[in-house]
């Protein structure tokens, strides 16, 4: 029987959190304590030579172990902040391991966040080139599949472009056509792929199915798209809290996932308009499900329910198109609604903060988890400022008392929406005299 091609042992990954104990001191407070507690004073700062003052520990991942065989696609999910982009980092060799063994049979190349991989002043051509190289790859080799990678990233007119000055879409369409053409053995790709289009997320996906069904690669794939995961992968891991809570066939894991409390959040907020998804034109700032005027994960599938988002429009002037994109538990889109508010189409935003909320009316969705990715939108040329998928989730509860879409019957409903339609009879008396 062959080894696996991956063999994760034992991994743990310890981060020393230090925390600033309040804000600026001046000199003379700090002599004063001195003179007050010298004592206190030198066992402060003594604490603080061996590192013990102020500092927690996070486990960002805790005792995880997996193999995978050769020419296998995993899926890796888990909510924001699970240890899933850890672990990709861990694979790829970027931040060593806390505890544990990893064995990497045979050749890795990887796709994390945007910006790490290439160099921003040198042209796209130029970084086709050197990541080939850092791969092992000879000029000649890097040629021959060059004019693939540039056809494949579909931005011909900017290979000689500095990457500095490509948008995050243009960055990601290369950095995938690159790693996806070098031939790897090992394939890590984490989340970025939102950045790109629609039609150039399906390519990728076509692309990564290729090299794992014909050319026998192996792909390791972090997405919150479960509709990506279940097409691409056969097996998946989901991670909460740094640990590995289950693992198996890709339905199965996708399952628990969406009906555990983990995937149930029903508001996300960024805090840190900095680090908030967008741009300079505009940033999401949070997202929230509301039912009655709570935030809720559950919802009566009878009663109207609002998706709101909160967003900072940071450069005024430029007519946006905030969108929500529902899917359900099985990753079926079920539809995709853009702000038709007659008062904001076609009117320019100035600088500000916004909260733009969709309402579905009741007795339209079917009951399930639905999952709704947040995103805005500038047309003429479309632009994609940010995208959000699986921003937040929420459960539809359905009645059984006759009261919604189902009437009396108490079985499985298939279908991605539910509404109760209007519906006319007309009866024709039949007259049966000969």
């Amino acid at each position: 029987m062959s080894q696996p091609i991956i063999s994760v042992k034992n991994i743990s990954k310890k981060y020393n959190i230090t925390h600033q104990q309040g804000g600026y001191v001046a000199l003379r407070d700090v002599l004063t304590n001195i003179a007050k507690s010298p004592f206190a004073f030198l066992k402060h700062k003594a604490k603080q030579a061996i590192g013990k003052a102020g500092k927690e520990e996070f486990w960002a991942l805790k005792d995880i172990n997996f193999e995978v065989n050769k020419g296998e696609a995993i899926g890796i999910i888990g909510a924001n902040g699970a240890g899933k982009s850890t672990l990709l980092k861990i694979l790829t060799g970027i931040t060593p391991p806390t505890t544990g063994e990893i064995i990497m049979r045979g050749k890795v190349a990887s796709l994390l966040e945007v910006g790490t991989g290439f160099h921003p002043e040198l042209t796209g051509r130029e970084n086709v080139f050197l990541n080939g190289a850092i791969m092992g790859m000879g000029k000649k080799e890097i040629s021959d599949k060059f004019n693939s990678i540039v056809e494949f990233a579909g931005i011909k007119k900017f290979i000689d472009t500095p990457v500095k000055r490509y948008s995050s879409g243009m960055y990601v369409r290369l950095a995938f056509a690159v790693a996806s053409h070098m031939e790897p053995d090992i394939l890590l790709v984490d989340e970025v792929l939102a950045v790109g289009d629609a039609e150039f997320q399906k390519k990728c996906l076509g692309k990564m199915d290729e090299v794992t069904k014909q050319a026998g690669r192996t792909i390791l794939f972090v997405s919150h798209n479960m509709g990506a995961i279940q097409k691409l992968c056969k097996k998946c891991i989901l991670l909460n809290k740094g640990e590995i809570i289950n693992a198996g066939p890709t339905q199965n894991v996708i399952n628990a996932y969406l009906h555990s409390e983990v995937c149930s959040a029903a508001s996300k907020e960024w805090t840190d308009i900095t680090k908030a998804p967008g741009n300079d034109i505009v940033r999401l700032c949070a997202v929230r499900v509301k039912q009655k005027d709570k935030i809720t994960n559950a919802v009566d599938i009878r009663l109207p329910v609002g998706i709101e988002m909160e967003y900072e429009v940071i450069k005024p002037g430029l007519m946006l198109s905030p969108n929500y994109h529902f899917l359900n538990e099985d990753g079926v889109y079920a539809f995709v609604s853009g702000n038709q508010d007659p008062e904001w189409q076609k009117k320019s935003y100035q600088k500000g903060k916004y909260i733009s909320t969709a309402w579905i009316h009741g007795n339209f969705l079917s009951e399930g988890t639905m999952m709704v990715g947040a995103a805005i939108t500038t047309f003429n040329p479309t632009v994609v400022h940010f995208f959000e998928q699986n921003a937040v989730s929420f459960r539809v509860i359905d009645s059984f008392d006759g009261s919604s879409a189902r009437g009396d019957y108490m079985g499985a409903i298939p279908g991605v929406v539910r509404p109760i339609l209007r519906w006319t009879t007309q009866f024709n008396e039949i007259n049966n005299k000969v």
